[in-house]
């Protein structure tokens, strides 16, 4: 067997430990399918002294993670710091630039720095792999790149953030508001102390940004995103939606809209008998459009140390294999920024409730506006009868212009009776 394939690893937490276990746990059989064995000959952290679940002394202490890029002994470093600059931008910039395979899960990174990252591993001939940034277990990437590279895509997009899946999973089938569904997606270790990352948005923004570069080969730029996390979704508007026979899930959705590219992060309802409205609790899911593959499916858990793990050191064998693979499949020169299609540009049945003062005439004032944007109502749905307190309102369209639908739910809130914004929501049928 051939010699074995050493790595250095920066980052020593509930993934960087995980690493280190698989390792452990699975090396014969790694070494198998690797046709050599995968070593950890170093390590490094932000403390040397902290209490850690994988044991770390029979490993070289790297007290700057970046000697680890100019170590000869080193043959791949694997950065699972996190964060899109600081330390592990540094060790990114450092490693490739000395030719040396960089693994990462740092999506975050990716999503800010991903194309000038892949530029300088391909001027360098450094393998850049990011298997675990996005959706965890799930090999969306390797799909991408590799399985479905004969195809044009004309979309891709799903569920890709497990905490937000859970808590709005939790609100429908417990009847607990958002704040309580989130404290106990906090006690269980689905969500973080401060989770703003994940209910915002953000996550699943920079994961869709890295899909978005890889399924289209664009240059995109995360700061043009439109996105919205949960914390909008109230339990009225989860059991509206169950009452029309649809789930609220937070999507990240890229496609094409003719010449443009549509890219979105959002609360949407979706048919609750779907194969996406089926994905609940802390799993993800990727639908990928291919125009010879059809649609593709792939479903499981997008977090965690374990799954994380398991698709670093997937790229780690393959780097141990010698194989190498241009990090967005296709030289990242030829990547440019892509014309964005904005709500001008997009198509779709919309979800709106009200909390409108119960007078006469408001529901007339509502379909008035309707009508001057020129958007067809599907049906109407009003909840209690009480004369000068207040009700919900619930309407569903036909397919309309989006820029329509928003420029209509500005006129609605500007009527006197009309308590609050309206929740407005796209309905999605993929």
């Amino acid at each position: 067997m051939a010699a074995p394939f050493r790595i250095g690893i920066a980052g020593l937490g509930t993934v960087g430990c995980g690493v280190i276990e698989l390792l452990k746990k699975n090396g014969n059989a790694i070494a198998d399918r690797a046709g050599r064995p995968i070593r950890v000959v170093a390590v490094s952290a932000r403390s040397r002294m902290k209490k850690r679940i994988c044991p770390v002394k029979s490993y070289r202490w790297a007290s700057d993670s970046l000697d680890m890029a100019a170590d000869p002994k080193i043959d791949a470093v694997v950065e699972l710091i996190g964060g899109q600059g600081g330390v592990a931008k540094r060790l990114a910039e450092t490693t490739l630039k000395a030719g040396k395979p960089f693994v990462t899960a740092n999506k975050a990174l990716l999503a800010h720095h991903g194309h000038k990252l892949a530029m300088l591993a391909e001027k360098h001939g450094a393998p850049l792999m990011y298997e675990a940034a996005v959706a965890g277990g799930i090999p969306i990437i390797k799909t991408l790149r590799e399985g479905l590279a004969a195809n044009n895509i004309s979309a891709v997009y799903g569920i890709l953030n497990g905490t937000c899946n859970y808590i709005l999973t939790a609100m429908r089938e417990t009847g607990r508001d958002f704040h309580d569904a989130l404290k106990e997606a906090q006690k269980l270790g689905y969500a973080e102390a401060n989770p703003s990352f994940d209910i915002d948005g953000i996550d699943t923004a920079h994961k869709l940004n890295i899909l978005s570069m890889l399924t289209f080969g664009i240059k995109s730029e995360f700061k043009d995103f439109r996105t919205r996390g949960i914390t909008c979704i109230t339990l009225q508007d989860i059991l509206f939606a169950q009452e029309l026979g649809y789930k609220i899930k937070l999507l990240g959705i890229s496609r094409r809209i003719k010449n443009k590219i549509f890219q979105s992060v959002e609360p949407c309802l979706v048919p609750a008998d779907s194969n996406i409205g089926s994905v609940e609790g802390v799993y993800n899911a990727v639908h990928v459009e291919g125009d010879f593959s059809g649609t593709e499916l792939s479903i499981g858990r997008g977090a965690g140390g374990g799954p994380t793990a398991s698709a670093v050191v997937a790229d780690i064998i393959d780097l141990a294999r010698g194989r190498k693979v241009l990090p967005f499949g296709a030289p990242a020169e030829y990547m440019k920024k892509a014309a964005r299609a904005g709500a001008e540009d997009v198509f779709s049945r919309f979800y709106m409730r009200l909390e409108v003062v119960d007078r006469p005439g408001v529901l007339a004032g509502v379909s008035a506006i309707m009508r001057d944007h020129g958007l067809s109502i599907e049906a109407v749905t009003q909840r209690g009868r009480d004369p000068g307190k207040p009700v919900s309102i619930v309407m569903t369209t036909h397919m309309v212009k989006q820029k329509d639908m928003e420029e209509a739910a500005d006129f609605i809130a500007a009527i006197k009776s009309v308590i609050k914004p309206p929740s407005l929501l796209r309905i999605e049928h993929f």
